[in-house]
């Protein structure tokens, strides 16, 4: 098992690419990430034109200063999400207030509780995306297809007892999306400073 505090090959290895000023690693960055970008960005502006802004903003931001993410700190995926949740949130915040200074409908608490809505929208839909791949399909299973654990265990072909264990930690995970002081998450997901 890797030590906690060694980053994945691959993000040192984007990190000191992009320092270097490869277009080539922004490409490739930019095809890794750019679905979860917009979709994060989407989430929490609910337009996609915002959302389309938001990812260049933040690819832009990732080619001008490849130096403000430190691989120790924790992976490229969720550097470039926390990134993309940040600029969203302060779009939202700014389009959100300045409809409330021209007199449009609504209150500053509106505005927080929309605000807050949002960025717990993006971070479920980061933690699914995030999840490894047989906790993410037992959920979608039970979900989307309403299964129930056994159908689950079958679809999957896998035991009851895998069924339920997976079931049980993928809404584990997913419930810490309602956690604002949840422990490893970015401050900008609520994490402790």
């Amino acid at each position: 098992m890797a030590k906690r505090d060694a980053p994945p090959r691959w993000d040192r290895k984007m990190q000191q690419r992009l320092a270097r000023g490869e277009a080539a690693a922004l490409g490739e960055l930019y095809d890794r990430f750019a679905s979860l970008v917009y979709s994060l960005a989407h989430r929490v502006l609910g337009d996609d034109r915002a959302a389309d802004g938001i990812t260049r903003e933040v690819f832009a931001h990732v080619w001008e200063h490849p130096d403000t993410y430190d691989p120790k700190t924790g992976p490229l995926r969720t550097w470039v999400a926390s990134l993309t949740h940040r600029l969203a949130v302060q779009r939202l915040r700014a389009t959100e207030t300045a409809a409330l200074a021209e007199g449009g409908p609504g209150s500053a608490e509106e505005l927080e509780r929309k605000v807050r809505h949002a960025a717990v929208a993006a971070r479920a839909d980061y933690i699914v995306q995030a999840m490894p791949a047989p906790l993410r399909a037992a959920l979608e299973s039970a979900y989307f297809q309403r299964r129930d654990y056994r159908q689950t265990a079958v679809d999957l072909g896998v035991t009851e007892d895998e069924a339920r264990r997976r079931l049980r930690l993928g809404l584990q995970l997913l419930s810490t999306a309602h956690d604002t002081r949840a422990p490893g998450a970015p401050p900008e997901y609520g994490g402790a400073v």
